[in-house]
């Protein structure tokens, strides 16, 4: 692979699943053309397939930006787009913004359709503008997330929620199946995320050296439930407290692993990553 265009990621979920450096943040781009042809991150975090909560572009601008270095800027040649790959990440970041803004429970199906037609335009176009391998992440299970399972006290998922994920999942691999079905190539690929943490919660993360005692409990958490991982008081006083191992934990805080815990779940995905090299 010449280098990886990430299209939308979020925190340490990046070109590392495929085996190379994160590379360059798109607003860095201006350093040189040269660092650009290793690869180009126009993620940001927070956002999503639409208008998130925060104000940095959605994947359509990523993209339009992406379509810019090709178009206007001439970065990549043809050949170059061949030999490379695009990893496009969808983190949840709509649907807590549906949450949010108050999105009723009836609602629910026709959003999550609406999202994963609109990723599925998304990852035609990276396709059309000459990329040959385009990777998708599968949503992970969002009800196992710790800031779902407090109310649990940590020790179960939030089933409604995990089922409202399996079906954004299974439109997904019913849109990826079709669009390697139309372009006749096998050019489109599924990381399935929501195998890989349920595999590590179940096990426990039992894979050599690691080993989490409850994959759902948080290293970092607030003091109270009015605070959270970071929070501080009036008087700049640590309103939150931190595990002694966080090694041993697969959750940093209410929603992120650690790098311990995304090592475990990188573990479950190499025969996945290895048809990156093999079709």
């Amino acid at each position: 692979m010449a280098y990886s265009i990430v299209c939308l990621s979020r925190d340490k979920l990046s070109a590392k699943f495929i085996g190379v450096k994160s590379p360059l943040p798109y607003r860095f781009r201006k350093i040189g053309v040269q660092h650009l042809k290793h690869g180009v991150n126009f993620a940001h975090g927070g956002t999503g397939v639409f208008k998130t909560l925060v104000l940095d572009p959605n994947m359509t601008t990523q993209i339009d930006f992406f379509q810019n270095l090709i178009k206007n800027d001439s970065v990549f040649t043809p050949k170059d787009l061949h030999f490379s790959v695009a990893l496009v990440t969808v983190s949840g970041n709509d649907y807590a913004t549906y949450v949010a803004t108050n999105g009723s429970v009836q609602g629910w199906q026709p959003f999550i359709t609406s999202v994963v037609n609109q990723l599925t335009v998304n990852l035609k176009r990276i396709y059309d503008l000459g990329v040959n391998k385009i990777v998708v992440i599968a949503l992970e299970p969002l009800g196992c997330l710790p800031r779902s399972t407090a109310e649990f006290s940590f020790q179960k998922c939030n089933g409604t929620a995990n089922a409202l994920v399996g079906f954004h999942n299974l439109l997904l691999q019913q849109a990826v199946a079709k669009l390697n079905n139309e372009t006749n190539s096998s050019s489109f690929l599924i990381l399935d995320l929501y195998t890989s943490f349920t595999s590590v919660f179940k096990n426990k993360g039992d894979l050599g050296s690691i080993k989490f005692e409850n994959p759902l409990r948080p290293c970092c958490v607030g003091v109270s439930s009015g605070y959270y991982c970071g929070s501080l008081d009036a008087n700049g006083a640590k309103k939150y407290t931190i595990c002694q191992n966080p090694e041993s934990t697969f959750f940093w805080d209410d929603s992120h692993p650690t790098q311990q815990g995304w090592r475990a779940v990188y573990s479950t995905l190499r025969s996945t990553l290895e048809e990156l090299y093999t079709n």
